[in-house]
């Protein structure tokens, strides 16, 4: 494999004193990394004595591998030397045919080490214990840089306890004073961010009520990048599953408002989506708030808010809109605001194999819900859904394949509908000529 710059055609700088035309730069064997083949930009040497690309081996040990990728030995000792001279060489050969395209490959940065990353951390945990919030500050914006250094150093800094220490932090300063501690708490929250999933402790400290009081603020008074920071972090903790952590938001003021206003005005899509999330956290845990927290979201007017995203969305976020759907029909009251919406049966019988397997289980739920236990509209509910095809969706669930539970309730709302079949047609062009298997 040859590695090279091709040069323009037609420059006096691209030929020899002949007129003859170079088409092309070779690049030094030595100078390729022996795994990608691409010219070393941080050239290690392992104990191995062979030099590689630092990206391109920490990539193979990264996989699995404890070998030397070119003298297969079994690598004892994974220190990767930089190798200084090479990548001067590499720098000044760069500089040397920069006529022909070439950029000169930048000095690396030194990578971070376990040890720097603890004294770090420690200082974090002193300046919380002290409340100094500007020591703290300048602390976690080091730690940040870091970390946007390379991928290596975020790993190397999640390794080495920081979303414990971080999330600790966090608790400690919200429990102070939001208000005061406002750009230390929002950097935090900035840094936590790249290292979800965390920890078990981080999220106990994360999972406070000081702490879950300051995101809700966040989410009030912040700006997008604030309010983005925010309903990640809140997502990725109740994503988490502690019934504690639930209990604890439920308790907290304004915050159903905030998400259904969220999921109302779509300022952006990672706050739509993070809120459905937290949404779906929320009313379908196991906690004892989770039937209180349905009646308030249905109160809040969340099925209509749920059917407008089901009208035009992409994947993702019809998804996350018919699990919450599915789920507030398991109340009356859900069902009954789900039932007087004339958009209800036909967009969940369309979302039926149109989606995805997931849309697909849950639309058929629902409607199964709504048909099963909507014994007040006297059959109204069946009559609507046999007249969008959910007669001939159904019976393709089936043939097409499902798991056990979404096919019995397919086969029981099968059952329910077929009574009402000979005074009604399916008036869905796309399914009319669907075989009837009876």
């Amino acid at each position: 494999m040859v590695l090279g710059w091709r040069r323009r055609k037609g420059s006096n700088k691209n030929r020899r004193k002949g007129g003859k035309s170079i088409a092309e730069l070779v690049t030094p064997n030595h100078f390729r990394c022996p795994i990608s083949l691409d010219l070393m930009k941080d050239p290690v040497t392992l104990s191995t004595g062979i030099t590689y690309d630092r990206e391109s081996v920490e990539m193979w040990f990264d996989e699995g591998n404890i070998t030397c990728p070119v003298t297969n030995q079994v690598v004892r000792n994974f220190d990767m030397i930089p190798n200084h001279s090479l990548r001067v060489m590499i720098q000044d050969w760069c500089v040397e045919n920069r006529q022909h395209g070439v950029e000169r490959i930048p000095t690396p940065r030194i990578p971070i080490g376990s040890i720097e990353v603890a004294e770090l951390l420690m200082l974090v945990k002193a300046s919380s214990t002290d409340l100094d919030q500007y020591g703290c500050l300048e602390l976690v914006q080091k730690l940040k840089r870091w970390g946007g250094e390379s991928e290596r150093n975020k790993r190397c800094i999640v390794d080495n306890g920081a979303p414990v220490a971080l999330a600790s932090s966090f608790d400690a300063f919200a429990n102070d004073s939001i208000e005061r501690n406002v750009v230390l708490l929002e950097e935090i929250l900035s840094a936590l961010n790249w290292m979800f999933p965390l920890q078990l402790e981080a999220h106990k400290s994360l999972g406070s009520l000081a702490s879950l009081r300051c995101m809700v603020w966040f989410l009030k008074h912040q700006d997008l990048s604030g309010k983005e920071k925010s309903i990640v972090a809140l997502k990725e903790l109740l994503k988490f599953g502690d019934v504690k952590h639930l209990e604890a938001l439920s308790q907290i003021e304004g915050v159903n408002e905030l998400l259904v206003e969220f999921i109302n005005k779509r300022i952006s899509p990672t706050i739509t989506k993070a809120s459905l999330s937290a949404v779906w956290y929320l009313v379908s845990s196991s906690s004892n708030s989770s039937d209180k927290m349905r009646l308030k979201f249905v109160e809040l007017g969340l099925v209509s808010s749920l059917l407008d995203i089901l009208i035009d969305s992409d994947k993702s976020m019809c998804e996350k809109a018919v699990t919450i759907l599915d789920s507030l029909c398991s109340s009356e009251e859900g069902r009954n605001k789900a039932c007087g919406n004339d958009l209800t049966i036909p967009l969940l019988v369309k979302k039926i194999l149109r989606v995805s397997p997931l849309t697909t289980d849950y639309s058929v739920s629902a409607i199964w819900k709504l048909c099963k236990f909507g014994e007040k509209d006297e059959g109204r509910t069946l009559v609507e859904a046999l007249q969008v095809g959910a007669f001939q969706k159904l019976l393709l669930v089936l043939q097409v394949g499902c798991g056990d539970e979404t096919k019995e309730k397919a086969t029981e709302l099968l059952k329910l509908l077929n009574p009402y079949r000979a005074e009604l047609e399916c008036i869905d062009s796309d399914y009319k000529n669907v075989k009837r298997s009876f």
